[in-house]
């Protein structure tokens, strides 16, 4: 049987990220995905123009309607834009019991739009992240959630435990956003592992947060352990940019068929 995957996420007009990044990733990567929608975006490559949240209702109904009969090996989140929203998919998760649930933080568009409400921060905090199998921080999301400035290995290394004190079983700090190589810290409360991959110089990064957070959740559907899950999806997203798209006057979207090319 086919490994199934849900996304509950952010529509990306410009199909460079959120739902449709997410979907396009599960196609590649060989799992069956399925999507509930959270919010709907006006935007391109250069700028988020508009979000128009969806009724957190609406995205319960949505999530009951997908598990009640399809059900899912792994799910991730990304943008939930507000408190009701994020209280609304924590109830749901909860109720449904899926295996693998990774969560990315998704706070602030590269344009510096941002995607998750100020108030929604302690809610996120408090009722999602105690939900997750594993957290998907960039440097700066990671700030916000831990309260700590990231200037070197020893302030990630204790941004990790912060968050963890949070609930979640396993946090992944993003290096993307650093000078050197693109390198990754995860941490499951016992060790630290790096994860490291060349930094390809190039401005087509949009959705690469999206990209990562929903290739790691299609291995886990497949049944690779965690470690091997965020080996495989940096792997499979270095390659996505290494190939990325040249659309737009901004950030252009990565090439999530790269691994069918």
């Amino acid at each position: 049987m086919i490994a199934r995957v849900l996304t509950v996420a952010g529509s990306d007009s410009g199909g460079g990220a959120g739902i449709q990044a997410d979907l396009k990733t599960f196609t590649a990567l060989g799992v069956y995905g399925m999507s509930v929608i959270t919010a709907l975006t006006a935007q391109n490559t250069l700028r988020v123009y508009e979000v128009e949240p969806v009724p957190p209702e609406f995205v319960g109904l949505q999530m009951e309607a997908v598990l009640s009969d399809i059900g899912a090996d792994a799910m991730k989140t990304g943008m939930l834009f507000n408190a009701g929203i994020v209280q609304t998919v924590s109830e749901k998760i909860r109720s449904s019991r899926i295996a693998h649930v990774v969560v990315d933080p998704v706070m602030v568009a590269k344009s510096g739009d941002r995607l998750l409400e100020e108030d929604a921060v302690e809610v996120f905090k408090s009722r999602l992240l105690p939900l997750a199998t594993l957290v998907t921080p960039n440097q700066p999301e990671a700030e916000i959630l831990s309260g700590l400035r990231l200037h070197s290995e020893e302030d990630i290394q204790k941004a990790a435990h912060r968050i963890l004190q949070m609930g979640c079983k396993a946090v992944l700090i993003k290096g993307g956003h650093g000078v050197d190589k693109a390198r990754d810290i995860l941490f499951d409360g016992n060790e630290f592992l790096s994860f490291t991959e060349e930094r390809i110089q190039t401005l087509n990064t949009h959705g690469t947060g999206c990209t990562l957070s929903a290739a790691i959740a299609a291995h886990l559907a497949m049944g690779f352990s965690l470690e091997a899950a965020v080996s495989r999806g940096k792997r499979y997203v270095t390659e996505a940019i290494r190939n990325a798209l040249e659309l737009g006057r901004g950030h252009g979207p990565l090439n999530h068929m790269v691994s069918l090319s």
